[in-house]
């Protein structure tokens, strides 16, 4: 008897540890090393892990996701193109730290000056394209403040365009992975951010990329690091798996080891615990709605429907969708008007609500566009 009571009691303590996350119970704060951290989906920009994630810190040569982001901004606009010969001014030559060493009035391409910002993390690099696309580094650098407001990048102040550490040059993690989620919606970056080794000056100059996990890392595509002495060592690494794309970001580490360890800590943390779903259109949704009083009998449906969710793997996940539309609706009817709703439910729960809208112009029957739609008939025959 005394032996089934125990028994009972293992069971029972088996069945409680089993019901714990155990990635979740291994990612504790004491476990990541930085004294600041946040992991973040990408795509939802979901909170998945944070640790002091507002602490406001400088994050060295980071900075330059936000240069980055602007640079690759000024393209889609059509003020800068890769082809574009950049030529560097005295104060871009004059940067210290990371750098490719230009010289004053030396030329080069606005891809070769995106490729040694990114990979090698060079100071003068950044400042030059900068210098280009602003006139000024100061100009550039209000520009970055300016975007970082409206990212919500409440944290934030830049003073210079690569991280140099300056009194007063501040982010926080949280706001470094608002502005690489901005960051790597432009494609292109990956181009540049995967790159180990290369070279500039027609094959003069070698350059290596910064990120150690491109070389140790399944799945990592960026994004950039950053060490000073204010700062610490830094990075906002940025991974994708199937359809899980995550950013994970470290601020203030005391070694390179410790950065690259943490941020493929939290990396781990996330592909083991989260799925993600795109949403689609429920099988019972009408492509289209009767229409009374009008000059056409029915009008198409539309549901702009772009959507994810982040799911926990360790959470049952049943999506249920409702339509709510009314049986029909009167004209007259405009384009874009609201007929009806699609709402999302997750395990019981609303998650989504999305409007129904009219696909086309519906005119209100009458005397006159009767009328009128006679005589065109007659005129086209």
């Amino acid at each position: 008897m005394f032996r089934k009571v125990i028994i009972s009691y293992l069971l029972v303590i088996i069945l409680l540890l089993a019901s714990i996350p155990l990635q979740a119970s291994a990612l504790s704060n004491e476990s990541v090393s930085a004294p600041s951290a946040v992991l973040m989906e990408s795509e939802t920009g979901k909170i998945l892990y944070e640790k002091n994630s507002h602490e406001k810190r400088p994050c060295a040569s980071v900075t330059k996701v936000m240069t980055l982001l602007l640079v690759f901004e000024a393209i889609d606009r059509g003020q800068l193109s890769l082809d574009d010969q950049i030529t560097a001014s005295a104060h871009a030559a004059s940067m210290g730290g990371s750098d490719i060493w230009l010289e004053e009035g030396e030329t080069m391409s606005a891809d070769d000056m995106i490729k040694a910002t990114v990979v090698a993390s060079a100071n003068d690099a950044a400042v030059a394209l900068a210098e280009h696309i602003s006139g000024s580094e100061e100009a550039f650098i209000s520009a970055m403040n300016e975007r970082a407001k409206q990212l919500g990048m409440k944290d934030t102040v830049f003073k210079n365009c690569n991280g140099l550490d300056e009194e007063g040059h501040l982010t926080s993690a949280y706001d470094v992975a608002l502005m690489s989620k901005e960051l790597i919606k432009h494609e292109k970056i990956f181009d540049y951010t995967g790159i180990w080794i290369d070279n500039l000056r027609n094959g003069k100059t070698q350059i290596v990329n910064t990120n150690k996990l491109l070389k140790t890392y399944n799945g990592v595509t960026g994004l950039k690091t950053g060490t000073t002495d204010d700062a610490g060592c830094c990075m906002s690494a940025t991974a994708k798996r199937g359809e899980v794309s995550l950013i994970s970001v470290v601020l203030g580490c005391k070694t390179g080891k410790d950065r690259f360890k943490d941020a493929a800590a939290l990396l781990d943390f996330g592909f083991a615990n989260i799925s993600v779903k795109e949403l689609t259109l429920p099988d019972d949704m009408p492509k289209q709605l009767k229409v009374t009083n009008g000059m056409e009998s029915k009008v198409a449906l539309n549901c702009p429907l772009s959507s994810q969710l982040v799911l926990d793997k360790s959470q049952p996940s049943k999506i249920t969708s409702e339509v709510s539309l009314p049986d029909s609706v009167k004209a007259p009817i405009k384009k874009g008007d609201k007929l009806g709703t699609l709402k999302y439910s997750l395990n019981g729960k609303q998650i989504r609500s999305f409007d129904i809208l009219a696909s086309a112009d519906i005119q209100e029957l009458s005397f006159g566009s009767v009328f009128s739609l006679l005589v065109n008939s007659l005129i086209s025959l």
